[in-house]
């Protein structure tokens, strides 16, 4: 069987109440034997560490605060952040921008994502950036921070190939590549054809962004070979050589 890795997953989430265990069941039995857990806020950090010790070397959880979850609180939230610094990680994330939903705190998720970055640069560990209609703001952060060793992935690319060029220059940065990538009329489903298989990891995002044939219903992380082949088939690649390259491409970032 082929070995992949979910290198973006939310199974501690709600969607799957009652059902983590099975979902990592499901998930291993289709070759996905290792997958990682962004941090979103402290509401549902310690249901996403309590999921990771029951599956050791299997789940590897990260921290840090979504950007849609600095609001007025935002002080708290990374002060909570900092007071789980001690646990195992492997990861900062996931952080970054997002102008989408709202940007009444977007000065604020500026400087939770600079103190989070310089947090990375301090514990040498990657990053799992969030861009949602934020990049050249995202760029703009980066550049003030070419001073720190950054190196991570942008989560659920969709950016050009130009701003893939922008980004290798401030920083070692993948992409991840999930089921956007099966729509019809998905713009990555081009720009993907000219990225250097070394450059990208899979992911799921699940419960959200669903991969056809399954799309409409709750994502899992056992729908990553769905995503490989996609992407076998757009880079004229064969599936064996997308699992061998991106396995290794997410061992190495996060060292897992």
């Amino acid at each position: 069987m082929l070995e992949f890795i979910d290198t973006h997953a939310h199974l501690y989430d709600e969607a799957f109440a009652g059902e983590e265990d099975s979902a990592i069941e499901r998930s291993i039995g289709a070759g996905v034997g290792k997958i990682i857990f962004p941090d979103i806020d402290s509401l549902t950090r310690e249901s996403m560490f309590s999921i990771a010790e029951r599956h050791q070397g299997v789940v590897f959880p990260c921290l840090g605060l979504h950007p849609t979850s600095v609001g007025a609180n935002w002080e708290e939230e990374l002060e909570k952040v900092h007071g789980s610094l001690s646990r195992k990680i492997w990861a900062i994330g996931e952080i970054g921008m997002d102008c989408y939903w709202s940007k009444e705190f977007v000065k604020e998720q500026e400087t939770v994502m600079k103190e989070q970055l310089v947090m990375a640069d301090r514990m040498s560990l990657p990053v799992i950036i969030h861009s949602r209609e934020s990049t050249e703001l995202i760029i703009r952060i980066l550049k003030d921070c070419r001073h720190l060793s950054l190196r991570g992935v942008f989560h659920a690319y969709s950016g050009s190939m130009e701003t893939f060029r922008e980004l290798q220059k401030l920083g070692d940065w993948y992409i991840g590549i999930g089921g956007v990538l099966t729509y019809k009329k998905a713009s990555i489903a081009e720009t993907v054809k000219h990225i250097p298989l070394e450059r990208i990891l899979l992911e799921t995002d699940s419960p959200y962004l669903t991969p056809v044939p399954y799309r409409g219903k709750r994502n899992e992380s056992g729908y990553i070979p769905h995503i490989a082949t996609r992407l076998a088939e757009l880079t004229g690649k064969e599936i064996g050589e997308i699992a061998a390259v991106t396995t290794e491409n997410a061992q190495k970032l996060f060292s897992i």
